[in-house]
């Protein structure tokens, strides 16, 4: 397995206040990586410490298989990314914007500067002054002037911050499109569970300056789903009706007696109508199971995302 980030007990102390504490985070090479979490919750120090903008109290991060003290001008080559919100020359335009980045940083040719607009929806507006530009425009020129360099890897902060829904929605179709097309791995850090819900491969949740689990996008949809519990007398003969009578397939024997029914949730009387009129006992039918939403509540003992 490859990864390109692996953190190693990172932290951050400021004076007496512990912002971050031992965060271990591993993302792997083609993952979207859901930095989720409450304002606060150590999100930004963390990323600012990964993109070296400030340096950690204690830990080590390892690039691309490589500890952060190994060929540090080789890997920034390999990485991009936005922390906080991206500051522009309001009076130029996007295409000269870019320009000046380009020529700052001593990166590719002038060319990729309508490559990368193109990428990002921009082309048509790159000689519009940036002071024109919807608040999405502007989050969609910072992530092409990330690109400038072709990396890897990009770290963002809060991208959809401020965004109306029609912003939001274009920003996320960006990421999967740029994941899908040129195979750039992701980090982006949210406060927003529907945000990270529809782009994550993989989701680390930080709660308090820690990193409490970290985990496949799809292992926690298993854990959080919801489900119709159903208490019978014979759990094997009620397998066999729900399968062969209402078509189900997607259910488990949780314990004896005991099934727990991803379909159907909301048809509850159907499924014990049917069950009953096979001689099936019927002890309880309820919904259980949680949401994403409830899932994080618990996990950080009944904080909301806010």
């Amino acid at each position: 397995m490859s990864y390109v980030l692996q953190t190693h007990r990172l932290s951050k102390r400021y004076g007496n206040k512990l912002a971050v504490e031992n965060i271990n985070m591993n993302i792997r090479q083609g993952d979207i990586y859901g930095f989720l979490g409450q304002n606060g919750a150590g999100k930004t120090t963390t990323l600012r410490m990964i993109m070296g903008l400030i340096r950690p109290t204690a830990g080590e991060i390892d690039w691309f298989g490589s500890s952060s003290t190994a060929g540090r001008n080789e890997t920034m080559a390999r990485i991009g990314g936005i922390i906080e919100y991206p500051g522009f020359y309001l009076n130029l335009s996007a295409a000269d914007n870019l320009e000046v980045h380009r020529r700052l940083m001593g990166m590719g040719n002038k060319e990729s500067i309508d490559e990368v607009l193109a990428s990002v929806g921009l082309l048509g507006a790159r000689n519009q002054r940036v002071k024109e530009y919807s608040l999405g425009m502007k989050q969609r020129l910072g992530i092409a002037r990330s690109l400038l360099h072709h990396p890897e890897f990009l770290v963002l902060d809060e991208p959809t911050n401020g965004l109306d829904p029609a912003g939001i929605k274009e920003v996320r179709q960006l990421f999967l499109d740029l994941a899908r097309q040129r195979g750039i791995t992701f980090l982006i850090s949210s406060h927003l569970l529907g945000e990270i819900e529809q782009l994550a491969t993989r989701v680390g949740i930080v709660h308090g300056g820690r990193l409490l689990e970290e985990v496949d996008y799809e292992v926690l949809q298993r854990k959080s789903r919801r489900y119709l519990e159903i208490r019978v007398g014979d759990d094997k003969r009620a397998a066999y009706i729900l399968e062969q009578r209402l078509g189900v397939s997607d259910y488990l024997v949780a314990a004896p007696g005991v099934l727990r029914l991803y379909e159907m949730l909301d048809e509850p009387s159907k499924v014990n109508r049917t069950l009953t009129g096979e001689g099936i006992a019927v002890e309880e039918i309820k919904r259980a199971g949680d949401s994403l939403e409830d899932y994080f509540l618990k996990l950080t003992g009944g904080d909301p995302l806010v």
